[in-house]
């Protein structure tokens, strides 16, 4: 079952509107994951130059069970976070049927393709109930937490390096919010990426066969489509570029001319001069001691934290205190 947020259309167009009248102009990262903005996701993700969603993969595989564990072996609710394609959930999932336990897992994602794909996944669990929310994280999370199952423990997974969206103040306000729907002993999953080569980091936001290009390209697409946008995608190219004072990789639409876009859903026009830029995306890269203080200074504790370091990858498990 998938609860939709009917307002979400009426959103994305004033949003886009503010967005754009910004100096500099910027659209929001969550709106890039549409149905075909999720399909290209799932291809970078497969990309030899985008290692995240790998190392990420085996190290739920070496460290599933002390994940389980820690949830005590009750009836659990596990809420994810973007739920991607499901597969990283369903490997929780199935190392909690092995332990017998059951769980009531809620999905929170803004495609309806993601929650479609990772409802279908996880149908083969017996043991497993699940319910998908098409909103924004707080939304979600809000509806999942008045849904809790009864006094079992619940985790939330923030998983795929999706804190590293937020610039540091939103990322340590959004995980208070986590914190304030939690009770003291439940449990967040965070899985974050770690500052790396530079190279590495250019090709896994530019990669060779233009996929991360396309997967950029597509919010204009999303607009022209969804909100009556008149947007030339010829006319601007991808960017990435790493921020070393900010600690992030941003990722830009490039004007190559002078150009005016209209956009009658959000009842505006944008002009460009030829460079400018919309800001599409920062991914924030972290060392793992700063991984261990925004969840102490946000109410929690740090229990366990993995590390792929070939990948420079880290998997953290925190309690709330």
């Amino acid at each position: 079952m998938i609860t939709t947020t009917t307002s979400l259309t009426a959103t994305f167009a004033a949003e886009v509107r503010r967005d754009l009248a910004l100096v500099p102009k910027q659209l929001q990262s969550k709106y890039l994951y549409d149905a075909l903005g999720s399909s290209l996701f799932e291809a970078i993700c497969r990309l030899p130059w985008y290692r995240i969603t790998r190392a990420e993969h085996r190290l739920l595989v070496a460290h599933v069970a002390e994940i389980v564990a820690a949830l005590g072996g009750y009836r659990s609710t596990i809420v994810e976070l973007g739920c991607g394609s499901g597969e990283k959930l369903a490997v929780l999932a199935e190392a909690l049927q092995r332990a017998g336990g059951s769980a009531r897992v809620h999905l929170i994602d803004i495609s309806s393709q993601a929650l479609e794909q990772t409802e279908q996944r996880l149908t083969r669990l017996q043991h497993v109930s699940v319910v998908g929310h098409q909103s924004t994280y707080e939304v979600g999370l809000r509806r999942a937490t008045e849904a809790r199952a009864g006094n079992g423990p619940m985790v939330v997974l923030l998983l795929g390096s999706n804190i590293g969206n937020f610039d540091t103040p939103a990322a340590l306000t959004f995980l208070r919010r986590i914190r304030q729907v939690l009770r003291p002993g439940d449990l967040l999953l965070l899985g974050a990426d770690l500052v790396k080569p530079v190279r590495d980091l250019q090709l896994a936001y530019d990669d060779p066969l233009g996929v991360t290009a396309a997967f950029n390209k597509n919010l204009l697409v999303r607009i022209n489509q969804e909100l009556g946008g008149t947007f030339d995608l010829a006319a601007f190219d991808h960017r990435a570029a790493w921020n070393r004072d900010e600690q992030r990789i941003e990722m830009h639409l490039v004007s190559r001319v002078a150009q005016t876009a209209t956009i009658a859903a959000a009842d505006s026009s944008v002009s460009f001069l030829p460079g400018e830029h919309i800001w599409t995306e920062s991914s924030y890269k972290y060392e793992p001691d700063q991984i261990e203080r925004m969840g102490v200074e946000t109410g929690f504790a740090l229990r366990d934290q993995w590390i792929d370091e070939d990948a420079r990858f880290a998997l953290s498990l925190m309690i709330a205190v």
